[in-house]
């Protein structure tokens, strides 16, 4: 549940601009998750998120980038919690994902910085990556599988 929550704060402050713990609060509520604010300061710790300056002049959370490592194997565990299939169609890559998840799974690919992905767009449980040319969404699968398998 930890980390399906998790993945969720990620997603929802990925296309949100969520600048306090109650607003993260509701959203996870709209979304499915009963959460304490006790548990969404624990959460804000574990994820390592911050306030930064939005657009609109209010500040929003955002993933502290200090540590690559951890933040890689943060956004491989989304990457596998959201997978259920892939398959190619000429030389874009279609992905399926558990419902809900295909944004933080879309959004886990670009911070991977797998090669050969030139974009993503995400609906609610499908992904679809846009790679350079066809022969190159093979290797691209087999990197995703690899990542998977860790």
């Amino acid at each position: 549940m930890k980390v399906k929550r998790h993945t969720k704060i990620i997603e929802i402050i990925s296309k949100y601009d969520i600048d306090t713990q109650e607003e993260l609060a509701e959203r996870l509520y709209k979304a499915g998750f009963r959460v304490t604010q006790a548990t969404i300061s624990r959460d804000i710790r574990e994820l390592k998120l911050t306030k930064v300056a939005g657009n609109n002049g209010k500040q929003r959370y955002v993933i502290l980038e200090s540590k690559e490592s951890d933040l890689y194997a943060k956004y491989v565990q989304v990457l596998k919690t959201g997978f259920l299939s892939m398959d190619q169609a000429q030389n874009i890559l279609v992905i399926k994902t558990v419902s809900g998840m295909a944004m933080a799974v879309a959004a886990a690919l670009d911070e991977l910085h797998i090669r050969g992905i030139v974009g993503s767009i995400a609906g609610d449980d499908t992904v679809m990556c846009a790679i350079r040319d066809s022969e190159e969404v093979s290797r691209v699968m087999v990197k995703i599988k690899k990542l998977i398998m860790e």
